[in-house]
Parts: C-alpha cells; structure tokens; sequence
C-alpha cells in the first residue's frame, strides 16, 4: 500500500510522514482513521475522493458536516503538521493537534467564508475558544496549503508558506493524535507529519 511515504528516518514515530491518499479505493474512509461522535448531529461523512484539480493524482480526501478525522497510531507534541486544503462549499478547512478525545483538542482553521486563519481550543466539550485570529485571503474552490508548527506552549500558522498566525496557550502539554477538521465540505491532499 502506497499512502505511507517515508520522508526521513527509520524509527516511525520520529520520521516525517506524507499522506496522499492515492493509493486506496474511493468511496471509503481510509484505513487508520477514526471518524469521532462528540454529538448527537448527523452522522460525519468522510471518504476517498476523486478531483482532478488535486496536487497529487488523483484521490483527495473529502469531508463534511462538522466532522473530525483522527489519524490512529501518530502521538504528536512538538513539531510541524501540514495539509493542503480546498474548502469546497466555500467554508473551513483545518488541522487538529494533541487530540486527546472529542473534547479536548486544538484546531487551526482556514475560514473561506469569513476570511480568517484561527486557532481553537476545545476544553472539557466546551465552545471552542479563539486563541488567535487574523484575516486572511482563503480562496474558496482552490487548494492552500495550511502549517501548524507547536513548540511547547508556543505556535506559528503558516498558509502557503507565509507565516500569518502566531501566539501560545499552555492548557495542553501532552502528546496526542492529529488529525483533520471541515465544516461543510472540504478536500484534503498531502497531509505530512513531522514531529520534534
């Protein structure tokens, strides 16, 4: 199975990783992922995924509702994760770090629809609380690429390489998953993995 692509290193945990989705059958969650239920809402749709506009050919993962997709075996603290997003439905696109359970968790979100860059906390399954925002051109129907680099308390946003966020929350110090986030309809291609 092609999905895995070894960056650098032997030792899995350390080692960058590149999703990309290409090498398993539309139509279906991707194995290794975990689609959580924080709600009673409809049911989170997750599946591979056809675009020809996608930066890798020729699958892409696809997401909406309001749905979380958990990448199972990753524990992640410190380093840089990063995606590429097309917010489809012209709404948000995003990535989720030191993912504990459905309600306790950080987000950094791609706002087409009000053109910001945010970053959340989840805590306890309250509202998410806005640690940082700024506005920022997210074109909808259009593929960005979206970084998140945490050190410590600390983290940096980047979108298309351009830094455009930073700040610091220390409410969660622990490793934990990664994964991805949507509302409405999103598609997600080249999701990397680099802890430190």
């Amino acid at each position: 199975m092609r999905h895995w692509v070894f960056l650098v290193g032997l030792n899995l945990l350390a080692a960058g990783r590149v999703i990309d989705f290409d090498a398993l059958p539309p139509g279906a969650m991707p194995p290794g992922w975990t689609v959580p239920r924080s709600d009673p809402g409809p049911t989170a749709q997750w599946e591979i995924r056809k675009d020809e506009t996608a930066p890798t050919q020729p699958y892409v993962l696809a997401g909406n509702q309001f749905p979380l997709a958990i990448l199972d075996g990753v524990m992640f603290r410190d380093g840089d994760l990063s995606v590429r997003i097309k917010p489809v439905a012209g709404q948000a696109s995003g990535l989720v770090w030191r993912y504990a359970d459905p309600r306790n968790y950080y987000l950094v979100r791609a706002n087409a629809a009000d053109q910001t860059v945010s970053v959340l906390r989840v805590q306890n399954g309250q509202p998410a609380a806005v640690l940082a925002s700024v506005k920022y051109d997210i074109s909808p129907n259009a593929w960005s690429i979206l970084k998140i680099s945490a050190r410590g308390p600390r983290f940096q946003v980047y979108v298309d390489h351009r830094r455009v966020l930073e700040g610091h929350d220390g409410a969660f110090t622990a490793a934990g998953k990664v994964g991805l986030a949507t509302i409405a309809e999103s598609y997600f291609d080249d999701f990397r993995v680099n802890p430190r």
